[in-house]
């Protein structure tokens, strides 16, 4: 399996739950359904900062492992902590709310 075949496979799963099926990824639903959007963000991630690993994988075997491995990290993330911790997306890593203040004299024009 190279690279190409393995994203024509993943082209076809629509869901976190379809990713952990096939690369045979035990799971708790009750953290997928939570946090599922999180889990496949944070396997993005993982797969971006992994680019040598990735490359170098020269078998099929080789390569469904790595991505194993990233995807089963991403979920255990979730399994370990919670989404407003592990701050995968931009609104979560937003120290402060923020705010901005309007005068009544820009309100009345």
């Amino acid at each position: 399996m190279t690279q190409f075949e393995l994203d024509e496979d993943m082209d076809e799963l629509s869901s976190a739950e379809d990713f952990l099926t096939y690369f045979e990824i035990e799971f708790d639903q009750k953290v997928v359904h939570v946090n599922r959007l999180h889990i496949m963000q944070r396997y993005h991630d993982y797969l971006d900062k992994a680019g040598d690993a990735v490359a170098e994988a020269d078998t099929q075997d080789a390569l469904k492992k790595v991505h194993k491995a990233l995807l089963e990290r991403a979920y255990q993330d979730f399994v370990d902590s919670d989404a407003a911790t592990e701050k995968v997306f931009k609104v979560f890593k937003m120290q402060e709310p923020q705010t901005t203040f309007v005068s009544i004299d820009q309100l009345q024009g």
